[in-house]
């Protein structure tokens, strides 16, 4: 159970640095024309996806796996890790329907000549990001609780 509690705070800590950094990187790219944008947003693309996704599969795993230990030692940690978890999962129905269509659909951009919407399509995918960034923050808070609460009890 050590090594679950590790992996789902640690990783829940990554991915919450993670998504503030592209929150403040993704503010600072506001101030680029659509060409520039395009062609940060069309290279970051394949770094971000593999990196994610390699932390946040074993995280939320990591965290579903806390939720059935706490349910069956009926913990006082249980409603902490359930929480963390929904937040996790609100994270990535985001990510499904709203940042991972955008980012297929940038894919498709001309670099040199952006389609006339691309602001609104930014703001939209820096919008939803916000979303998933204070719902990731906000399990990892929920995660630290649980994981100080189980050793304030255990002494």
């Amino acid at each position: 159970m050590r090594i679950t509690r590790v992996v789902g705070l640690v990783g829940c800590a990554i991915l919450t640095g993670v998504a503030a950094t592209v929150l403040v990187l993704e503010l600072a790219l506001r101030s680029l024309d659509g060409p520039a944008y395009v062609g940060v947003r069309q290279a970051e693309f394949w770094y971000f996806n593999w990196f994610i996704g390699l932390v946040f599969v074993p995280t939320i795993v990591a965290v579903a796996v806390l939720v059935v230990q706490a349910r069956r030692a009926q913990s006082t940690e249980r409603r902490a890790v359930v929480i963390a978890l929904v937040l996790l999962l609100v994270a990535s129905v985001v990510t499904v329907v709203v940042n991972g269509p955008i980012n297929l659909e940038e894919l498709g951009w001309n670099v040199q000549a952006p389609p006339a919407d691309w602001a609104r399509v930014r703001d939209r995918w820096l919008i939803a990001h916000a979303v998933r960034t204070v719902a990731i923050a906000v399990a990892l808070g929920y995660l630290s609780v649980a994981t100080l609460g189980r050793r304030t009890t255990s002494k």
